[in-house]
């Protein structure tokens, strides 16, 4: 039994549900043949580098895997059959990473740093105002 990291990507007009349930097919088809899946990542819908089969975006499923090459070929066969993969990709590991992947954790980081409203805009506002009250009087003075 070898392990691997498998990645594909679903059309974007199905649900996300769906998604689900394609994946949970995939992995029917290791675990029947004796393997088993250990670590299992939706990293969401997110944009195409360039458009596939008229697709735009996708729906990203990472499994890591361990497997024989028999379910392996035949993973790979049933995922070439099926309309709703635009892509995938397995490649074989030497250890499975503890933890979240990097895709997700520059998802949750990105959640973390906040956005535009989180400055505090009364502060600088405040201050341009009595910047220029300033420069009102001065100018009455004069």
């Amino acid at each position: 039994m070898r392990l691997y990291e498998s990645v594909f990507i679903a059309r974007q007009d199905i649900t996300t549900a769906q998604v689900e349930t394609m994946a949970d097919e995939f992995a029917e088809i290791i675990t029947s043949a004796g393997g088993s899946i250990i670590k299992r990542e939706y990293w969401g819908l997110r944009s195409l580098a360039y458009r596939i089969k008229k697709n735009r975006k996708g729906h990203y499923i990472m499994f890591n895997m361990e497997t024989g090459p028999e379910a392996l070929g035949e993973y790979e066969r049933i995922m070439g059959l099926n309309e709703d993969v635009l892509r995938f990709l397995n490649i074989r590991i030497e250890e499975v990473l503890d933890g979240p992947s990097i895709m997700l954790q520059a998802k949750t980081e990105r959640s973390q740093r906040g956005g535009r409203d989180d400055h505090d805009g009364d502060d600088r506002s405040t201050g341009n105002e009595t910047d220029s009250d300033n420069i009102v009087d001065e100018k009455g003075e004069g």
